[in-house]
Formats: C-alpha cells, structure tokens, sequence
C-alpha cells in the first residue's frame, strides 16, 4: 500500500511501515508544512492513504468534501504505541484500508466509514 504519513504522525511510524513493505512518503520530505488541505489533495493525487494523528482531516473530508485516498487518524499516544494499533489496523481491516475507508482510533476503538469524495 501507499501511505503519506503526516509529520504528526512521526517518523517511527514512517520507518515502520516502511519496514514492513509499503511505499511511504513523509510529509517532512515536501519542505514547509503544506497545510491539512493540501496534505490530502497531495495524497488523493498519489493515491496515497494519509496517516495522522490530526483531527482536522475530519471537517475536510466530511464538511468541506476534500477528495482523499483513505485516512487512518491515530491517537496521540507514543510512537510505540501507534504502531501498535496501525499494526491492528492493517491486520484486521485490511480491506477497508484498501477501499479508501476513514479509520479513526480513539483508545482501542477503531471506527470505520467512507466519506463521498
């Protein structure tokens, strides 16, 4: 899979998923903070899911209809820890990831739905 991992999100989870296979962009590596907007037009273009910990993406894509790739919003907890649960994530909800779903986790609850683009 495709990812573009917000610098929130840090570079463990980048490194991570690298790790494990993906194509990974870091939003570090596109110079000045581009914004949330941008950040998901440029993973919508990629065909990239964006990985975050921000909750801003959420009246972008459901509020102000920004077109995306698929969103997994992460908790801010440590580093560790959010590989943890993007490894849950990836594992058990695979297709959905796939299909371009908006993942939030908050705790141990994952919540999964599909916003029009």
């Amino acid at each position: 899979m495709k990812f573009l991992v917000d610098r929130c999100a840090g570079r463990k989870v980048s490194d991570w998923l690298k790790s494990q296979g993906h194509d990974v962009l870091e939003s570090s590596s596109l110079g000045p903070d581009p914004g949330d907007r941008e950040l998901l037009e440029i993973a919508a273009r990629q065909e990239r899911i964006l990985v975050t910990i921000d909750t801003d993406f959420g009246e972008l894509v459901y509020v102000d209809r920004v077109a995306h790739w698929g969103l997994i919003r992460l908790p801010d907890v440590p580093a560790e820890r959010r590989i943890k649960l993007l490894e849950r994530v990836l594992s058990e909800y695979e297709t959905q990831v796939a299909s371009r779903a908006i993942i939030t986790i908050r705790g141990d609850r994952v919540r999964i739905s599909q916003a029009g683009e």
